[in-house]
């Protein structure tokens, strides 16, 4: 598996990489940085009422990955970065820290992407080609192999209906502690 992953990554270095899209996805790969556009946004959203249950289901979506990709998963896996595997690609960004699955970039923006979907928004909408970006531009910059992704994308989900279910759970019951007093 690891080198069909490898193939990939190397292919899109000949084939794709050119000055103005490595620019693009420094960009692109920076915006997921410690999931910060997610962050922006989750705050964006629960500045407004009609919005704001929105937000916090993306909030505690991005706790869960948080606690599950970054604090867990990461950890137990523990699979090195694809430059520590195949250290002849030069890197466009400096190294990233840590381990390598799942992508911490990609399972953040698909947390909150699914997140809203599963929240009801139709923000996902607009949100999933910057999360499919984001996740892209990680196995562009050599950082992260393709199954790394597809881990994320598959965290995302599960964190993000995670994160809809609390929030249902925790509404819910809210709800109903404030019609029994």
């Amino acid at each position: 598996m690891i080198q069909m992953d490898l193939n990939i990554l190397l292919w899109i270095q000949k084939h794709l990489q050119t000055g103005w899209m490595s620019s693009v996805m420094r960009f692109l790969s920076a915006l997921g940085e410690n999931g910060i556009v997610w962050i922006v946004l989750f705050f964006a959203l629960l500045l407004f009422r009609k919005t704001r249950r929105d937000g916090a289901v993306v909030g505690v979506s991005l706790f869960l990955m948080l606690l599950l990709g970054n604090i867990l998963i990461k950890n137990i896996v523990a699979r090195p970065r694809p430059f520590q595997v195949y250290d002849s690609v030069q890197l466009l960004i400096a190294p990233p820290s840590g381990y390598s699955f799942p992508s911490g970039h990609t399972a953040s923006s698909f947390a909150a992407v699914f997140a809203l979907m599963f929240a009801g928004s139709r923000l996902w909408k607009w949100t999933l080609p910057l999360a499919v970006l984001i996740a892209f531009s990680r196995l562009y910059l050599f950082v992260h192999f393709p199954t790394d992704i597809l881990g994320g994308i598959a965290l995302g989900l599960l964190c993000g209906w995670l994160g809809a279910l609390i929030v249902r759970l925790a509404t819910n019951g809210a709800i109903k502690s404030r019609a029994r007093a």
